[in-house]
């Protein structure tokens, strides 16, 4: 079973060391290893914590694919001040064994209280919805108990609650659930420090609850960033569930005989994979933004690694599948293309008025998606491509140029006929298509070198 957890890194800070004398830091740092990596208490500021503190931040660095130092580098520090589950990253849940589940398929819960940042419906409402995401993938059925006590008891309190496992005020820890057993085994329990709600406007009950429903029903935590499972709090993270949740609970309780099999979510896709293709790429204020899946990349060049993220931890309002994007500096916008839709960003927020759609460039109403589009600063033309064909925009006009669309293949000599991603820089295209990207001459017109389309990510 691999159920577990890793990397939202929203770190916008490089890898640089903090200074040793940095106290506040050291402290934080000390606190998270003790409560997640199971580093021993009582032996910080001696040789002995120094070097167990850098084993320690090695392990959590791994778990979240940060680039493995030992140190406390800003990337780090800012992974370690993510809101997040309380449940360990590793330990078993510090004393329990592996492969904890219910005996029974037959699973009680009982809501013991309610927070005043929702109606009572509304979480009553989220609570169930929760849980049918997992009876939907396993012969699970959830009753729901108004007294006495329930295999889950869920509750909302503050700091430290009756279990001896303190909240931590606003932020930080949002929640955390025991695994199957007696006593306080599949509890549930959410900080009412902090605010919940029903959308993306604070922390949604919904997503946290189904993720520490997870851990109740016997999942630690998936290092995949695409899962449910993952450790940090994410709005874009949700139903479906990834193939890793799925692979998780089913090796506990086997699948649910009576539905159709769940389509899963795409896991985070590998950078170094050498059968990585992308679906987009654009520029974005002197950085890379690369689309795959649910996730992008940013790369920047002060960044010794690319950043993976969910897009939707970013742009809750842009769909999960990017088609195209592309960036004119000039207005300073970036256009994303997903169907017959486009959206605007100025920045890292969208534009008001969109999306739109995008026959209002001039497309025919046959093109019902965009392949890949490039803006070519030096002639304030934007080239938009669709299956064979591409077109010329020009962005100063507003109009398609006439005599378009023409054939990729007969006007880019050397190339596929068909483009997934493009970008320019300095008289150079680079178009990706599959796992292969190709360095175009937009002046001589030829094809000058043949890359791996993941080369650009360090690979």
């Amino acid at each position: 079973m691999t159920a577990l957890l890793l990397l939202l890194m929203a770190a916008h800070s490089f890898a640089l060391p903090l200074p040793t004398g940095d106290t506040d830091n050291w402290l934080l740092a000390e606190k998270y290893l003790r409560r997640f990596y199971d580093l021993p208490a009582g032996l910080f500021g001696t040789q002995k914590s120094s070097d167990g503190m850098r084993t320690k931040i090695k392990e959590m660095q791994s778990f979240f694919k940060l680039k493995v130092t030992g140190n406390l580098d800003a990337n780090t520090l800012e992974v370690m001040k993510l809101a997040r589950c309380g449940v360990p990253d590793i330990g078993e849940y510090n004393h329990f064994p592996r492969n904890l589940k219910w005996q029974n398929n037959n699973v009680t819960f009982r809501i013991v209280n309610y927070t005043p940042d929702l109606e009572k419906a509304d979480v009553d409402r989220a609570i169930r919805n929760a849980l049918n995401i997992w009876a939907g993938v396993t012969p699970l059925t959830f009753k729901k108990l108004y007294e006495g006590n329930a295999d889950i008891m869920i509750g909302f309190g503050t700091k430290e609650h009756g279990d001896f496992n303190p909240f931590d005020g606003p932020d930080g820890l949002l929640a955390h659930a025991y695994p199957p057993g007696k006593d306080i085994g599949g509890d549930t329990h959410f900080d009412e420090d902090e605010h919940w709600s029903k959308d993306s406007s604070a922390y949604n009950l919904f997503l946290v609850a189904t993720h520490e429903f997870g851990h109740a029903l016997g999942l630690s935590h998936s290092s995949d960033p695409g899962a449910l499972m993952f450790p940090v709090y994410s709005y874009g993270r949700g139903y479906p569930l990834s193939e890793d949740d799925i692979e998780g609970i089913q090796s506990l309780y086997g699948p649910n005989p009576n539905h159709r099999k769940v389509k899963p979510k795409p896991d985070a896709p590998n950078k170094c994979d050498p059968m990585l293709s992308f679906d987009a790429v654009t520029e974005l204020r002197g950085e890379t933004i690369i689309f795959k899946d649910r996730f992008y990349w940013r790369l920047h060049p002060q960044m010794p690694e690319p950043e993976q993220t969910l897009i939707k931890s970013t742009w809750p309002s842009i769909p999960n599948k990017v088609d195209a994007a592309y960036e004119n500096p000039e207005k300073d916008l970036v256009f994303i293309f997903s169907g017959i839709r486009m959206w605007a960003l100025n920045g890292y927020d969208l534009v008001e008025g969109y999306p739109k759609y995008i026959h209002k460039l001039g497309f025919p109403k046959t093109v019902r998606e965009i392949d890949a589009a490039v803006y070519i600063r030096d002639t304030g033309k934007t080239l938009f491509f669709a299956e064979e064909d591409y077109w010329s925009y020009d962005e100063n006009t507003g109009t398609m140029d006439s005599g378009y669309p023409r054939s990729i293949e007969t006007d880019f000599p050397g190339m596929e006929d068909e483009v997934d991603a493009a970008a320019y820089h300095y008289g150079y295209l680079y178009f990706f298509h599959e796992h292969v990207q190709y360095e175009y001459s937009y002046n001589s017109r030829k094809v000058m070198r043949i890359l791996r389309t993941n080369s650009i990510l360090n690979c």
